[in-house]
């Protein structure tokens, strides 16, 4: 049976707080132990008014002391915005109070601003239409270039990092952070240093990635774990599956690939329901889209009171058409065509509701018709 597990952004809704965003996630994490998920990740975000997960190693202890079997971990640091040590330093401590439970998932997230810079400054790439593989929509590809050029962006990325600072190549980072739980780390002169927490430390380290470039390729090419976004981005699933899968080489700890699939899910007793509570969702996307941060989720009444424009539309198109939204039975059936066609070993849910009795009844009941279904 294809495992569950559940990324969490820790969201705002229009009207809460941060407290209460946080409250909200330590509630789900013990209730998604109950239903039996198999993990609970936390993502990274940051100048996010509707997400309070800016820091996910603070709250993966959090989540991991108010839970007892579930795996917590991220989903994912972003190695742009921190150097190999101290993110070895701040999963080693965790992973000494809560051992055999912490997941240290890395991301690139961070550091593509020079990638969209360039990508901007090219000719738009031909359009790719569209299409079903399987049953499985990829829609046209969204491109996020634009948003390079935002000056609000440029402040954002130098906030997050030291003045004049650069960050050092993901696959190197990579290394180094490995190298340092093993305790095998040395400097280009042949120095040793030794991450105390963190070196020895059990997490399972893990590459995310919404594309087949750097991340897909340093996660097969050293044997780790790939998690990919078909929830971030859902035209680049099948090309960032097929280069970790032809890039992967066998490791001591992973003899075969093992892959994760991420998707946008709302499930309620019935198909109608579902969709009201999701209505939401696009609105909430514009807003990451035009550069402004997710915003605080709103209300269903909210997202109807907005008159969407042409350009509106595009901008959220191909992931509002990609999230999986209905009955248990509707988003089983969908993410068992997810699952086939990706052939991940996992599927890793994320959903967002205005209410949070909304968002932990989804899971109970994706939960409930997976294990009835026998995944």
């Amino acid at each position: 049976m294809t495992s569950l597990s559940i990324l969490d952004l820790s969201p705002v809704t229009s009207g809460g707080t941060v407290a209460d965003a946080l409250r909200n996630t330590v509630d789900l994490a013990r209730r998604a132990e109950e239903f039996g998920y198999r993990r609970y990740w936390l993502a990274e975000h940051h100048f996010a008014p509707g997400v309070a997960s800016a820091a996910p190693a603070v709250l993966i202890a959090l989540v991991a002391a108010a839970t007892s079997t579930i795996r917590v971990g991220s989903g994912a640091v972003q190695l742009g915005h921190q150097t190999a040590l101290a993110v070895v330093e701040q999963f080693g401590l965790i992973d000494a109070l809560y051992p055999g439970r912490i997941d240290l998932g890395l991301g690139r997230s961070g550091q593509r601003r020079t990638e969209l810079l360039a990508e901007a400054g090219r000719p738009p790439a031909p359009p790719r239409p569209a299409r079903l593989v399987d049953g499985l929509l990829i829609p046209e590809p969204f491109s996020f270039a634009a948003l390079a050029t935002s000056p609000v962006f440029a402040l954002q990325s130098s906030l997050l990092q030291q003045p004049g600072a650069r960050s050092p190549d993901f696959a190197d980072q990579v290394d180094d952070i490995a190298a340092l739980i093993a305790g095998t780390y040395r400097s280009e002169d042949g120095l040793a240093a030794h991450a105390v927490p963190g070196e020895g430390a059990g997490v399972e380290l893990w590459i995310l990635g919404s594309s087949g470039g750097q991340s897909a390729q340093v996660a097969g090419e050293r044997g780790l774990p790939f998690a990919a976004n078909y929830h971030v981005s859902p035209s680049n699933v099948l090309e960032a599956v097929q280069a970790y899968r032809e890039a992967f080489k066998p490791s001591r700890a992973l003899p075969a690939p093992r892959l994760v699939v991420s998707a946008d899910v709302v499930v309620a007793e019935d198909d109608e329901t579902a969709r009201e509570l999701a209505s939401p969702y696009g609105l909430w996307v514009r807003g990451i889209r035009r550069g402004d941060g997710a915003m605080p989720f709103p209300t269903p009444e909210q997202a109807a009171a907005h008159e969407w424009t042409q350009e509106d539309r595009a901008l959220v198109a191909d992931r509002v058409t990609t999230q999986f939204v209905g009955s248990p039975r509707t988003v089983a059936e969908r993410l068992r065509v997810l699952r086939d066609v990706t052939g991940a070993d996992e599927l890793l849910v994320t959903t967002i509701t205005h209410d949070h009795a909304d968002r932990v009844r989804s899971y109970e009941l994706l939960a409930e018709e997976w294990a009835a279904s026998g995944g």
